[in-house]
């Protein structure tokens, strides 16, 4: 699972990304809250995010991350020097997962990380996102209840179309062959030409509208999602 440390002091970044990392955790770090949401922040499973920073604060940074779709289900814990109560609740009513007041104590950190993480997925991860969620900027599949929303808006798709981008999504620089996609997407006592998948992925690309390039024709090989 991956996790980003958003913090401007560097030491608090060193200790919290060598302890997260001895959990077994990988650790990305920056610095400031304009230098995280510059990131594709679907690639992690929590934010651990510092209140006071100059400019742009945390509270604020987690003001844009709830009100995006994509990122609104990304948890995070809050840590700041504000231990008042107010600055909890202020935090928490944000929509935090936890809020950690310094100075800090390691074994705290990790037992707190590591119970937002079994709350939050308790079925575990997929390639850094929710086992029931599947983003890329603004596309959002929830593989629950078989929808797809493209900039906040649902995208009526055929059952063929979700799960071709289902798995193309979930496997992303990968090329899959055509045989390869009518192995995993199509129903398996089904009879249907290699061509059946151009057609499907023609449609799709259409579908998406901006997001459609992001389907990679690698000629002779197959297909790919390339983020």
């Amino acid at each position: 699972m991956k996790i980003l440390v958003v913090d401007d002091e560097l030491d608090i970044c060193e200790i919290l990304q060598y302890n997260l990392e001895t959990e077994g955790y990988e650790v990305d770090v920056v610095n400031s809250a304009e230098e995280a949401l510059a990131l594709n922040l679907t690639e992690y499973a929590l934010i651990l995010l510092d209140v006071m920073m100059d400019n742009m604060s945390g509270f604020q940074m987690a003001h844009k991350m709830k009100e995006n779709p994509t990122m609104a289900q990304i948890p995070i814990i809050f840590i700041t020097a504000l231990d008042g109560e107010n600055h909890m609740v202020k935090g928490l009513n944000i929509g935090a997962d936890d809020y950690i007041v310094k100075p800090l104590s390691m074994k705290t950190v990790k037992a707190r990380v590591n119970a937002v993480l079994r709350r939050v997925y308790p079925h575990g991860m997929r390639n850094g996102i929710s086992a029931e969620t599947v983003c890329y900027e603004g596309i959002v599949l929830d593989l629950k209840a078989k929808t797809v929303s493209l900039d906040n808006q649902e995208l009526p798709c055929t059952k063929l179309e979700f799960e071709l981008l289902s798995f193309l999504l979930q496997h992303p620089g990968t090329v899959y062959s055509r045989e390869d996609l009518l192995k995993y997407c199509w129903p398996q006592d089904t009879f249907v030409l290699d061509r059946t998948v151009d057609v499907n992925i023609t449609r799709l690309r259409k579908k998406l509208g901006p997001y459609g390039k992001q389907i990679k024709t690698r000629v002779g090989y197959g297909y790919c999602f390339e983020k």
